[in-house]
C-alpha cells in the first residue's frame, strides 16, 4: 500500500505567543514520532505546495485573503481572541491549504492509496470571511472544492471528528448539496455551533449533519455512533472522495476538551472510515490534521491513524451492549435526520 503524507518543519514557521496550545511544537512532536515509526507499507512523502490564490478564493472572500496576506512579514498580531499571525503565517497557511490539495491530487491520480496532510495552522473554524479558533484558511474546504472543480469528482463527504464543531466548514458548504459535512463534537462547547437543528439551507438542506455529544463520551459511544449513524449517512450520500478533519482533542488527556477517547478509540474510528471508503469510493480517503493539544496523545494518535490505515485490522471493532444513554441519543438523532436519510 502506498500511503502519502505531507509533513515538514516548514509548518513550524507559523509562530504564535508562547504558551498558546496551537504552537510549532505540535508539528515537531509529530515529526519525531514519524521518525521513530516503522511503517508496515510504503510511505510516500509529498512535498508541501503553496495554494494558488484561486483555490483559496473558491471558498474564502477576497477580503479574507487580503487580510491574511497583509500580515506577511509583520510582527505578531492578534486577529481574534485566540487566533494570531506572525511574519511567516500567511506563507505557512497557504502551504497548509495547498498541501491538502496536493495530497488530494496525488490520490485522485492514483499515485497513493490514501494519506494524511499533517499540516498547520488548522482550518475547520475558518469561515468564508472570518478567521477563528486558531484557523486562517479552511484547508479541508479548499481541498474538497478543488476536487470538485478540477477532477471528475462530483461529491465529497467531509467527516469531522475534532472535539470542536467545524463551524467554518459548515458555513462554507451550508447551501451546497455536492459536499456532505458531518461532524461529531462536544456540545455545548466552543464555538457554540453544531446543534442537531443546523441542517443546511436551500439546495444544501440535509447535507449538514451534526452530532452534538455530551462531555465524557468515550470509545464505545463513538464507535456505536459511527457504526449506526455516521457510516450509513455517508454510504447513502455515496461520495467519490472522503476527507476527514482529523482532530485529536477528543482524547481523554487533551487540555482543551472533556471527551474520553483514547488512542485505540481513534484507531477504531479510522478502521471504520477506511472500511467505508473501500466500500463506497474505491478507498479514496484522506485525513487532514485539525486539533489535538496534548503532544503525546497527538503524536501517538497520528501514528495510530497512519498505521491503522496501512494495516486496517490493527483494531478490531468488537461488540458491546448499548447503554440506555446511547440508545436514547440514537433515537433522538434518527428522528432529526430521518427526513433526509434512511436510518
Amino acid at each position: 500500500m502506498k500511503y502519502g503524507i505531507v509533513l515538514d518543519s516548514l509548518f513550524a514557521r507559523h509562530n504564535i505567543p508562547a504558551g498558546h496550545p496551537e504552537g510549532p511544537q505540535r508539528i515537531e512532536a509529530i515529526l519525531q514520532a514519524v521518525q521513530r515509526w516503522n511503517p508496515s507499507g510504503q510511505l510516500v512523502r509529498v512535498a508541501p505546495l503553496p495554494a494558488q490564490e484561486e483555490w483559496i478564493l473558491a471558498v474564502h472572500t477576497r477580503e479574507h485573503w487580503q487580510r491574511i496576506q497583509g500580515t506577511s512579514g509583520q510582527a505578531v498580531s492578534q486577529l481574534d481572541p485566540d487566533t494570531y499571525t506572525s511574519p511567516d503565517s500567511f506563507e505557512t497557511a497557504t502551504l497548509a491549504a495547498g498541501s491538502a490539495v496536493a495530497l488530494t491530487d496525488e490520490l485522485l491520480q492514483g499515485k497513493i492509496d490514501s494519506g494524511f496532510a499533517l499540516i498547520r495552522p488548522p482550518g475547520h473554524h475558518a469561515e468564508s470571511n472570518r478567521v477563528m479558533g486558531f484557523c486562517l484558511f479552511n484547508n479541508v474546504a479548499v481541498a474538497a472544492d478543488w476536487a470538485i472543480r478540477n477532477s471528475a469528482i462530483e461529491k465529497v463527504a467531509i467527516v469531522d471528528f475534532d472535539v470542536h464543531h467545524g463551524n467554518g466548514t459548515q458555513e462554507i458548504f451550508y447551501a451546497r448539496s455536492d459536499v456532505l459535512y458531518l461532524s461529531t463534537h462536544q456540545y455545548p462547547f466552543y464555538p457554540g455551533t453544531g446543534h442537531f437543528n443546523q441542517l443546511g439551507q436551500g439546495q444544501g438542506e440535509g447535507f449538514t449533519v451534526n452530532f452534538p455529544l455530551r462531555a465524557g463520551a468515550g470509545n464505545s459511544f463513538y464507535r456505536h455512533l459511527f457504526s449506526d449513524l455516521v457510516l450509513p449517512i455517508v454510504r447513502q450520500f455515496d461520495p467519490q472522495l472522503i476527507l476527514v478533519s482529523a482532530g485529536y482533542d477528543a482524547h481523554k488527556n487533551d487540555p482543551l476538551a472533556g471527551m474520553n477517547l483514547d488512542v485505540e478509540g481513534f484507531g477504531q474510528l479510522v478502521t471504520l472510515l477506511n472500511s467505508l471508503a473501500q466500500e463506497v469510493c474505491e478507498g479514496r480517503i484522506l485525513f487532514v490534521l485539525e486539533g489535538g493539544y496534548n503532544l503525546k496523545a497527538l503524536s501517538e494518535a497520528v501514528v495510530c491513524t497512519m498505521e491503522t490505515s496501512m494495516a486496517p485490522k490493527t483494531f478490531p471493532i468488537g461488540k458491546k451492549e448499548h447503554t440506555e444513554e446511547y440508545l436514547s441519543y440514537r433515537e433522538q438523532a434518527r428522528r432529526v435526520f430521518s427526513t433526509y436519510w434512511d436510518l
